[in-house]
């Protein structure tokens, strides 16, 4: 070997320690959790087989510490923690799973399993799953104190950048284009060259954002960077997320800055099938810390694609976990709703990929002769319902900076007689219903006014459905009695 050759060895070893050492000290500094109060208690729900493994319960131990939280050990299938969950009634619960556990199947009974703790049909707790490439990962994202004021967004996918103080989006649909605002708060449109895949990388690992956003053709293995036309990839191997260009060449994404990753018009991206799956690399090498994501092919798009008009259309107002919540339970209302006898049907195959009937059959089993916009609605609502993962700690607060939301609402209590109150400051479409977070779980709920606005009440919200449209400068009042449970 030449001098030169092994001069080139040395560095490439020396860069290699020196990053797996500074990921090994952030761990480190981040092991000293500080403490934080949470109103309405916080749960710890761990399989027995992980928390005795030593390195994965450590994240199960910081989270204890860190919320003072109850630990719930089950055996076997998750669901069979019902009764132990049932009884603590927390306000957040955190599933911490393994990669080999944190599967579809996973998801799903957790979506199941968190709306069956009491008579409602509505989720009971703002829950997520903390999982990670590998024991490190769930410690560092357990460990995290410091909530996450969001400023800066890159996506591969058009985005509302004037929701952000910086912002560089590049247009799946339209090659050769990029939208960016910066520091003065102007956008301009830009044009950049058709293969966009390490200028999507520098936005990781030089721009640094605090959020990033795909929609697109994906797996559990890829993102496709272009939806209308040909473009890179984003791939994963061994924990480590990069891009592939057209000719081939690999840049990694090493980004540890603290972020969010949307990944809402991405089928798969949430489905952990192992360990060198793409949510995994996104949680390993780029610094995300929550994120989103079917464990599905989807094709109707409700159950994650809601998340941002909680999240982005009302600025500041809810935490990324809070929005995923509020969108899941708007799906499950207007099941109630719309399609009273269907609502609590739990759907067993999603097998898209492999059966592409498996809609019309889902359609013939409901009841429906046709498949028209009504049999549709239904089916894909409950395909979405229990579909859409949430991975991190739930109560980490990630949320954008306040902005001006399209209403101002305002919830009161006096003496057990709740006011939720919306008015619009402009016309605006509802997409989603407005939602308010209650301060305490209620329970026994009655409606006192506002029932032509086709109120929901659950433990731990009030949200109303109707009008669909906001008129300018109207106020929207509902008022419900409810015990404090």
């Amino acid at each position: 070997m030449t001098k030169l050759s092994v001069l080139a060895v040395l560095l490439a070893a020396i860069f290699c320690l020196s990053s797996s050492t500074a990921r090994a000290a952030d761990q480190s500094a981040t092991a000293e959790v500080k403490p934080v109060a949470i109103e309405g208690g916080y749960a710890v729900v761990v399989s027995k087989e992980t928390n005795a493994d030593p390195e994965w319960a450590k994240a199960v131990a910081t989270l204890k510490k860190k919320y003072n939280a109850e630990v719930i050990v089950y055996s076997g299938k998750v669901s069979e923690c019902r009764s132990d969950l049932a009884k603590l009634l927390p306000r957040y619960a955190c599933f911490v799973a393994r990669p080999d556990e944190a599967s579809r199947e996973f998801v799903i009974q957790v979506h199941r399993l968190t709306r069956q703790l009491n008579d409602d049909p509505y989720t009971d707790v703002i829950w997520g799953i903390l999982t990670g490439y590998d024991a490190g990962d769930a410690l560092r994202i357990a460990s995290r104190s410091e909530p996450l004021v969001i400023h800066k967004a890159a996506g591969g996918a058009g985005m509302p950048l004037e929701q952000f103080d910086q912002g560089i989006y590049y247009c799946n649909g339209i090659k050769g284009v990029h939208f960016e605002k910066g520091t003065d708060g102007k956008i301009e449109k830009k044009t950049n060259p058709d293969d966009t895949t390490k200028a999507l990388v520098d936005l990781f690992n030089d721009f640094k954002p605090d959020l990033f956003f795909t929609s697109g053709h994906a797996s559990e293995h890829n993102w496709m960077i272009g939806y209308t036309y040909k473009n890179g990839q984003f791939r994963c191997m061994d924990g480590v997320l990069e891009g592939t260009d057209l000719e081939h060449k690999d840049f990694p994404i090493d980004s540890p800055n603290p972020k969010v990753y949307l990944p809402l018009g991405n089928c798969l991206m949430g489905h952990i099938i192992d360990r060198n799956s793409m949510a995994c690399a996104y949680m390993h090498s780029a610094g995300v810390y929550q994120m989103t994501g079917y464990v599905v092919s989807t094709w109707y798009g409700y159950g994650s694609g809601g998340i941002k008009e909680y999240f982005w259309d009302q600025p500041g107002r809810f935490s990324l976990a809070q929005s995923f919540f509020a969108n899941n339970q708007a799906l499950v209302h207007r099941l109630e709703t719309e399609f009273p006898d269907s609502a609590r049907t739990d759907l067993d195959k999603f097998n898209i990929e492999t059966d592409p009937g498996v809609i019309e059959k889902i359609a013939e089993k409901l009841g429906y002769k046709q498949m028209n916009e009504r049999a549709k609605d239904n089916v894909a609502l409950l395909w979405d319902r229990d579909t859409v993962a949430f991975y991190g700690d739930p109560a980490w607060d990630a949320r954008l900076a306040a902005r001006d939301c399209p209403w101002d609402q305002s919830l009161t209590e006096k003496d057990g007689v709740y006011t939720f109150t919306v008015t619009a400051k402009q016309d605006f479409d509802c997409r989603r219903p407005p939602i308010a977070f209650l301060p305490h779980r209620v329970k026994d709920v009655t409606i006192v006014s506002g029932k032509e606005f086709s109120p929901a009440v659950g433990g731990l919200f009030v949200m109303f459905s109707a009008p669909e449209k906001l008129e300018k400068g109207k106020t929207y009042t509902v008022v419900f009695k409810a015990s404090k449970a």
